[in-house]
């Protein structure tokens, strides 16, 4: 495991054109298959599990779940067993990410809608602990304060890595966003582009969910915000020309991308240089949460050309 992922200036038309200086912090580098916001948000929790003498990590997610996915291998590799309760179908667990989940030792519990919407709710977690007495239950997409602890430590390594203005990254459950403010104290703009459609009366629903991880110490920095308007369609949602707009990137510049999460982060800031958004002179930072395990369930199910993308290799059949 790479304790510290490198920076990778991009060079690129539009940035020149816009005098912007944009450079990638590359976390999907930090390892193959645990890389990214999803170890960041993991490290620390499995350390407290242990410190707890604990032999099982409990956590939930989707039937493609890169948390899942990570978590998974981290506590093969620490030596832990794992529970994964899935959103969904039994029939979800011969995908792609469930597939490699079980290669890899966690044992997958399917339940219905409404039982998964118990899932941070205090008398569900303490039947699912009384259950599993010997387990530690991390939330979903691993927020919580504990990995604020492991994001943070983005922020100490790009101290040291560059000058910069902004830091621009996507949002989903809201704990990477957490972590940077903790981590930065203020120093830098913090743009969070939200994955995610949010209800028309409920769109402060992911700057909440940031507050109410953030410690009281970090409560009161202002130098973050969640712009909600480049989520193209919701949650796994982008359309063909998404699609082309992210291959054209990736070529343009060797780097790789898949459509969910770090796709729409580049889309939008696409589309903010386009509108004037950033200062000629603005030195720019990407961060890529990696998340590229993600492609290979996008191909089964169709909503990318397999032939367009590079794919990560599928598990064995269990």
């Amino acid at each position: 495991m790479n304790t510290q992922s490198p920076l990778q200036v991009i060079q690129h038309p539009l940035f020149k054109r816009h005098q912007l200086f944009v450079a990638i912090k590359r976390d999907d580098l930090l390892h193959p298959i645990i890389s990214g916001n999803k170890w960041r948000k993991l490290k620390y929790n499995l350390i407290a599990a242990k410190k707890l003498n604990k032999t099982t990590i409990i956590s939930f997610g989707g039937a493609y779940s890169n948390h899942i996915h990570a978590l998974a291998y981290a506590c093969k590799q620490q030596g832990l067993q794992s529970i994964g309760i899935i959103r969904g179908e039994p029939q979800y667990a011969n995908n792609f990410t469930l597939r490699w989940a079980q290669y890899w030792g966690m044992k997958l519990i399917f339940v219905d809608r409404k039982t998964y919407q118990k899932r941070s709710q205090q008398d569900y977690l303490e039947q699912l602990q009384q259950r599993f007495p010997d387990s530690f239950i991390v939330p979903e997409g691993g927020s919580n304060t504990f990995a604020l602890s492991g994001v943070a430590e983005i922020s100490h390594e790009l101290e040291n890595q560059t000058h910069y203005h902004a830091l621009i990254l996507p949002v989903g459950s809201g704990g990477t966003l957490a972590g940077l403010v903790v981590g930065d104290k203020g120093q830098h703009q913090i743009i969070g582009i939200s994955i995610l459609k949010q209800a028309i009366n409920n769109k402060d629903y992911l700057s909440n969910e940031v507050r109410n991880l953030l410690p009281k110490t970090a409560s009161y920095f202002s130098n973050w915000q969640i712009l909600g308007d480049f989520h193209r369609g919701g949650y796994a949602k982008f359309s063909p020309v998404d699609s082309e707009r992210i291959q054209t990137f990736i070529k343009e510049t060797n780097t790789p991308f898949e459509p969910v999460y770090s796709g729409k982060m580049l889309l939008a800031f696409l589309d903010l240089i386009e509108q004037g958004y950033f200062a000629a002179g603005s030195k720019i930072v990407l961060l890529h949460t990696g998340g590229l395990q993600g492609l290979g369930g996008l191909a089964e199910r169709k909503l990318i050309d397999a032939d367009q993308w590079s794919l990560p290799s599928s598990a064995p059949a269990h």
